[in-house]
């Protein structure tokens, strides 16, 4: 099936407490029950991709505020029938932040978040299996941002309380000291070569 290659990644990924372990273990059986999970025309629920964007020191996070949602969250989008969410996740950090200096910090799953989304329009309520990926970008570089957000920007990630972010953020934010500019990989990849072939 299109998942297996994404379960199998995830199966072998060590989540940071229960909670995690359990929604990424409801992510591998989403993607072992359903036979289109990267589509957005899998109503019950689909995989999109997440960017934790920091900076080298890991003091500092890129967040929106994100204009239908109305709440700051990190970059991310739907994958729209890609199974490959790690460039998916890459594809829409650019987009969505406009930031040219983005890497790679590691090519492993970062974090693992299942969520739900309630009804909008004809769109039914459903959940998003998100799996993010952290990247690194130069803290003196100002995000652009685009028309789907209020605001994009740096902020501290001591400042966090000042914006009144979700639990999932958090955690997140848990795990950037794991995060050692020495396992930057910017290198030359496949990944690399394909997401900085796509237009912006």
């Amino acid at each position: 099936m299109i998942g297996d290659a994404l379960a199998a990644s995830l199966a072998s990924y060590e989540p940071a407490d229960a909670r995690e372990a359990a929604m990424r273990d409801e992510v591998i059986a989403f993607l072992r029950r359903v036979p289109d999970p990267f589509s957005r025309t899998t109503l019950e629920g689909h995989v999109t991709g997440s960017a934790w964007i920091v900076d080298r020191s890991g003091r500092a996070a890129v967040l929106l505020h994100h204009r239908k949602l109305d709440r700051w969250l990190q970059p991310g989008g739907h994958a729209d029938g890609d199974p490959d969410v790690r460039a998916v996740a890459w594809r829409e950090a650019r987009e969505e932040t406009g930031l040219a200096s983005l890497v790679p910090a590691t090519e492993a799953v970062y974090d693992v978040d299942v969520h739900d989304i309630s009804a909008r329009g004809a769109e039914p309520a459903h959940k998003h299996y998100d799996v993010r990926f952290a990247f690194f970008a130069d803290r003196d570089e100002t995000p652009p941002g685009n028309l789907e957000s209020h605001a994009v920007r740096w902020v501290n990630l001591a400042d966090l309380d000042r914006y009144a972010v979700d639990g999932s953020v958090r955690r997140l934010a848990t795990k950037t000291r794991g995060l050692a500019p020495g396992d930057d990989a910017s290198g030359p990849s496949e990944l690399s070569a394909r997401a900085r072939a796509e237009p912006e």
